[in-house]
């Protein structure tokens, strides 16, 4: 549906966290209502009809993911399956009701409990500002195969994490720096560069608002059932210290908090 100047510079205004429900729900009700074309007076309406009753809305959690989820191309790992499940746990956990026992009936979407999927460390879904970020990974594995220091592998890597040792004709990982996105091993064309190990990194306690926090990153590789083991001590740790609609990031501290030894 077309949109004026005027009501694409006013939905712009409204936060981004609800931006596109607002849009998709300005679109609805203009159509509802026979319009051809959404100008600011559907937005005014449909804006203040939706912030006001925003409590009915409230999912009490919001899961995002890539756009262009399983096409991307600097996919390092697909989050499609993983997303299903992390929803279907979501729903099952009731955090709505949660939310309106310990903040009350008037809950908005600033309560809600933030999990987002990316499927590379470019990280489009913005992992670093959410309660659970959850980024794809694929540890890149040198192999025996020979190399012939093309520099395919070099020019891949935009972090860089990766050299070529010249005097022994192979390419070495430095994995302080290496973010798990794989796209050496894709360069590589002699597979003395494979993809080794595939799974997913996690980011915890991110958020924005009056007092923001970028989340911080667990050690390690982690698999679909370990995700999803973790997204449920997270909420566990949520559901039993969060006061009054305190964020996720407002309690958590450190991986002890879920039960994991980490140093």
């Amino acid at each position: 549906m077309k949109w004026t100047d005027e009501a694409e510079a006013a939905i712009k205004k409204v936060p981004f966290f609800v931006r596109k429900k607002v849009r998709a729900r300005v679109e609805s009700e203009a159509a509802a209502r026979g319009r051809q074309k959404v100008t600011i007076n559907e937005v005014n309406t449909t804006r203040k009809r939706f912030l006001e009753n925003m409590s009915a809305e409230v999912k009490g959690y919001q899961l995002d993911s890539c756009f262009s989820q399983g096409s991307c191309p600097n996919m390092a790992n697909s989050t499609g399956r993983l997303a299903e499940r992390i929803e279907a746990l979501l729903k099952k956990e009731d955090l709505a009701g949660f939310l309106r026992r310990t903040v009350g009936g008037n809950i908005k979407f600033h309560h809600e409990f933030r999990v987002t999927l990316a499927e590379c460390p470019n990280a489009c879904s913005q992992p670093q500002i959410k309660d659970i970020g959850i980024v794809g990974a694929c540890l890149p594995e040198i192999t025996d195969a020979d190399c012939t220091l093309c520099g395919a592998c070099v020019a891949a890597c935009r972090d860089p994490a990766v050299c070529l040792d010249e005097a022994n004709t192979r390419p070495v990982i430095d994995p302080g720096l290496c973010l798990a996105c794989g796209a050496c091993a894709k360069a590589c064309p002699t597979g003395t560069i494979t993809e080794g190990q595939k799974g997913y990194r996690i980011l915890l306690g991110g958020k924005l608002g009056r007092h923001p926090k970028l989340a911080r990153p667990l050690d390690g590789i982690f698999s679909e059932d370990q995700v999803i083991d973790i997204i449920r001590r997270c909420i566990t740790f949520y559901k039993a210290n969060s006061k009054k609609g305190a964020r996720f990031a407002d309690i958590y501290t450190g991986p002890k908090d879920i039960g994991l030894s980490q140093p």
